[in-house]
């Protein structure tokens, strides 16, 4: 089934990039009729390059430096006449979805290895388990994101915080960045989300994922019941379809792995020893990359404690970074 899933999803990478470029034919067409010049530096180029092939292949170094020079000239020719005409300096370039691997699913690197490009394993992991999970992730990102649905009024008395919850969604908003912006350092902590439902906890888990897979990070995101049933079902060779033969491997590699609604699941021996299993490793890094998890729950770090095994708790106030959700329902707010 995963072998047929990639097949196909190939085809419709190979079909992207296919129509990438024959865009960018017909664009060139159409330019290069209006502005003939852009043509014969194009053809120029072209030949330069190949002169510059067989002067690398018989070590002419001054013929190289001097080929350079022509292309270099004839580059910013280009570039002169592209502003001259108001056109945007990147229309001379195939407008491919993934600008890591143009469209191909993978990368080759300086020294030939080739691996599966970001793009394509977040595909497989949106199929095997996000489902409709990320569904929201185009409307639910930081441009949209909205403080003036969070009230401005202080009351300790009835969220026991002495700021507003719009001071504190702002707070929280501002160290999600953080988290974003030195997501690779290894000494950044994971989130833990608490707070009752309706107050955002999602939204800042989409905004997040969002800025993430812009970086090329892989997102697997899942509630605590599906994911741990899951692993469960495979581990009891309940199921054969292959993504959950493959589960282990996906969440312990996954960049950023979303558990939500911990707390909402049926405990049991085998959960909470697969839950910790889960925690450590990702902390422990023994899958040697940089892999961070964010936890959303409307479970304060007390009941954490009282819920689930010390050990589980521990690894939670000890590494994660804890943030309060607090304020009236959203769901019933207009904005």
């Amino acid at each position: 089934m995963a072998s047929n899933n990639l097949n196909l999803i190939l085809k419709e990478y190979e079909y992207n990039k296919r129509k990438a470029e024959l865009d960018l034919e017909s664009r060139k067409s159409d330019l290069y009729n209006s502005i003939p010049r852009l043509n014969q530096i194009e053809n120029e180029l072209n030949n330069y390059a190949i002169k510059t092939a067989k002067s690398i292949l018989h070590n002419e170094k001054k013929s190289i430096i001097d080929l350079n020079k022509k292309i270099e000239k004839l580059k910013k020719e280009r570039e002169n006449l592209l502003t001259q005409h108001n056109i945007d300096l990147n229309y001379l370039t195939p407008n491919y979805k993934c600008k890591f691997c143009c469209d191909t699913g993978y990368i080759t690197h300086k020294n030939k290895k080739t691996e599966m490009c970001s793009c394509l394993k977040q595909r497989l992991l949106d199929e095997c388990y996000n489902n409709s999970n990320l569904s929201n992730i185009n409307n639910e990102n930081f441009s949209n994101f909205n403080d003036k649905i969070f009230s401005n009024s202080v009351d300790s008395s009835k969220f026991k915080y002495n700021i507003s919850p719009r001071e504190n969604i702002n707070n929280i908003k501002k160290r999600c960045q953080a988290f974003i912006d030195n997501f690779d350092n290894p000494h950044t902590k994971n989130l833990l989300f608490t707070g009752n439902t309706g107050l955002g906890k999602t939204f800042m888990s989409n905004c997040i994922a969002n800025e993430l897979l812009k970086k090329g990070k892989t997102v697997l995101y899942q509630t605590a019941p599906v994911l741990l049933e899951s692993i469960i079902d495979a581990k009891m060779n309940k199921s054969k379809s292959n993504y959950v033969n493959n589960i282990d491997k996906d969440i312990l590699n996954v960049d950023l792995l979303i558990i939500d609604d911990l707390g909402t699941e049926c405990l049991n021996s085998m959960k909470l020893s697969e839950l910790f299993t889960i925690l450590n490793t990702r902390l422990l890094n023994l899958n040697s990359k940089i892999t961070k998890t964010i936890i959303s729950t409307n479970l304060g770090i007390e009941n954490i404690f009282n819920n689930y095994e010390e050990r589980i708790g521990s690894r939670i106030a000890g590494f994660y970074d804890i943030y309060y959700f607090f304020g009236d329902d959203l769901r019933f707010k207009k904005t």
